[in-house]
């Protein structure tokens, strides 16, 4: 295969281990490559390759690997599902928005990709706050997570970071999809910061420079940035540092032994609150080598992971 077939091919192999098969312009902007491609260049290959025919299948625009149509009833169900979540992630991202020292919210998971097994899946968020704030803001958001399970809503802001931190340690093509396909819904300037933060995405996939929905940012009450504002001016001193420092204290003995475990992904300190403990990137780079060995795609051209 030639460049563009194997960036193609890389990119529909990746989302077809979520069982996601793709249009055309979801490959374009997905595109796993080590060079920029337009959609009008990828439809032509899609449509004449000879070598693409031998590996991919389409269906009413839609490609998947072949043998694997059976993705495509399940994309329509998830899609359903992901309809029906749509509302609450966006009702709960502003209230999350609302949240004291709160700076940046973004969907990110299965949803954000309209993906959602079900229609009760998890929400998941990133949450990107002030300075010498995170322990604090994640307590926040910890309170309205039980708040609304009582609804019968899971939302899980899984990742608080600090705005001084945007930049990610970890580089890989697991970290660099979770950037691309994350959707913010409050702070838009600071997701473009975070993005720019984060040049090192466009190694691995040159075509995604910011997010593929074009989703409105969810709208603020006047009262509710009122009564944040006054949280924040009342836990912006000394007090506030002392509940910053022990909640940091406090969480981090807690899952003192939960972050030793092999598999543990987590990171838990001043500027980060990452409670990923099982740690999903490998196990996904692993399963994405192996398929690629199995579609006798070259593994060299394109690196998995950073230095």
């Amino acid at each position: 295969m030639n460049a563009i077939e194997d960036a193609i091919v890389r990119t529909v192999i990746y989302a077809d281990m979520f069982d996601f098969p793709m249009t055309a312009r979801e490959i374009t902007h997905f595109l796993i490559a080590d060079a920029p491609y337009t959609l009008d260049q990828i439809e032509h290959t899609l449509i004449h390759s000879p070598s693409l025919r031998q590996i991919l299948e389409t269906r009413d625009g839609i490609y998947f690997c072949c043998g694997r149509s059976d993705t495509l009833h399940t994309r329509r169900t998830r899609e359903k599902a992901s309809a029906q979540l749509w509302h609450h992630a966006l009702k709960y991202g502003g209230w999350l928005a609302y949240l004291p020292f709160v700076r940046m919210v973004a969907l990110t998971g299965a949803l954000a990709m309209r993906n959602a097994a079900t229609h009760t899946d998890d929400l998941d968020y990133v949450l990107v706050t002030a300075p010498r704030r995170v322990w604090l803001a994640r307590a926040f958001a910890v309170l309205l997570v039980r708040i609304v399970k009582l609804r019968g809503i899971v939302i899980c802001p899984n990742y608080v970071l600090a705005e001084t931190a945007l930049t990610q340690q970890t580089r890989d093509l697991f970290i660099a999809h979770e950037l691309v396909q994350m959707m913010p819904l409050y702070g838009n300037s600071l997701y473009q910061q975070m993005r720019a933060e984060n040049a090192w995405v466009q190694a691995y996939m040159p075509n995604a420079s910011g997010a593929f929905f074009d989703e409105a940012p969810c709208g603020t009450h006047p009262v509710g940035l009122g009564l944040k504002w006054i949280l924040e001016r009342l836990l912006s001193g000394g007090i506030g540092d002392a509940l910053e420092q022990w909640e940091q204290r406090r969480k981090r003995k807690r899952f003192a032994k939960a972050v030793k475990t092999a598999h543990s992904a987590a990171q838990l300190d001043a500027e980060h609150v990452k409670g990923h403990f099982n740690d999903h990137g490998h196990p996904v780079l692993v399963k994405y080598r192996d398929c690629l060995q199995n579609y006798g795609v070259d593994q060299s051209a394109l690196p998995l992971a950073g230095d």
